[in-house]
């Protein structure tokens, strides 16, 4: 993802992972909190009961979702569960199995009001047999892989069998969980009553910019500036058009102003080399910086939106 114009890289991200925007705010409950490991590169909430009130989310949702995704919803649903009545949020996490590990790992968390009673005779019925990881029960979601874990009534966790089994030793109290770490905890305040948002911690809001800047991301000033990159988040609503709001933390005015002018360059490169539907995109992008945040804020239509996921900038920007 090297273009340019992937400052919407982060969003795009969250809809890959078959997420969309909704009518109400995404809350992660402190149980659903303490479930995730401390080491979060990423976290990406949104309102997943209501992702059909918006045709245009469900547009972007049906162009980018890959296939393993879909094989997700098969699963959910074969599993007994209703994804689109028992399932009110949903969570992933991109987190680092240890602090000192490079590599991520991705753990799904759903909220909801689960018939556990129903699901269970389901499991039964299909003859699929739990696996004990400590005292918690986690069933294999058909062939995809993965598998689940009920952590209470109205919490479910599933993954890859590390990240959930990390996930329940968070949860146990064996490992820290996200509610020991405060920059993320904090970050989570400014956008936590959105209907889609995410927060990134340093690592990935480095990566981020990295992917953003594409070719502007190697040039001697960036590279003076990213380790002063703290953390960022960002919101998607998608009620009244389409409106993107971003933050980057970098803990003073200098980073901020240099990484904005960056990125205001690279924005106005676009006005003028990109074809209609570009400087389109362009034109409804405004970035600023102060007190040691760079903001990037997007709006357009829904109708300039559905021409845009048509055009060959956004094919390569989800690519």
């Amino acid at each position: 993802m090297t273009k340019q114009w992937s400052w919407m890289a982060p969003t795009v991200a969250a809809m890959v992972l078959g997420l969309s925007g909704a009518a109400h705010a995404a809350q992660l409950s402190t149980d659903a909190r303490g479930a995730i490991p401390r080491d979060v590169q990423q976290l990406v909430v949104i309102d997943y009961r209501a992702m059909q009130n918006s045709p245009t989310a469900m547009a972007l949702r049906d162009r980018v979702m890959p296939p393993d995704l879909k094989q997700f919803d098969d699963a959910l649903r074969r599993s007994g569960l209703n994804d689109n009545h028992d399932v009110d949020q949903l969570a992933f996490a991109l987190f680092r199995p240890s602090s000192s590990s490079e590599d991520v790992v991705t753990l799904g968390v759903a909220q909801g009001q689960f018939p556990l009673e129903d699901i269970m005779a389901n499991f039964k019925k299909h003859a699929i047999k739990p696996k004990l990881v400590g005292t918690n029960k986690t069933y294999p979601m058909g062939k995809t892989g993965m598998v689940l874990c009920f952590v209470d009534a109205s919490t479910m966790v599933f993954g890859g069998s590390d990240a959930v089994k990390a996930s329940l030793d968070a949860r146990d109290g064996n490992t820290r969980s996200l509610l020991t770490n405060s920059a993320i905890m904090d970050a989570m305040r400014s956008v936590d009553s959105g209907d889609l948002w995410s927060v990134l911690d340093q690592k990935g809001t480095q990566t981020m910019m990295k992917q953003v800047l594409g070719q502007a991301g190697s040039v001697a000033d960036f590279e003076s500036v990213q380790k002063r990159l703290q953390t960022s988040w960002y919101a998607m609503d998608f009620q009244h058009g389409v409106k993107f709001d971003l933050t980057i933390v970098t803990g003073d005015a200098f980073a901020a102003a240099t990484v904005s002018s960056l990125l205001s360059a690279a924005v106005a490169y676009r006005k003028m080399t990109g074809d209609t539907t570009e400087k389109m995109a362009m034109s409804d992008t405004d970035v600023t910086s102060t007190s040691g945040q760079l903001t990037v804020h997007f709006a357009s239509s829904d109708s300039d939106f559905a021409t845009l996921l048509k055009s060959q900038l956004f094919q390569s920007v989800v690519q």
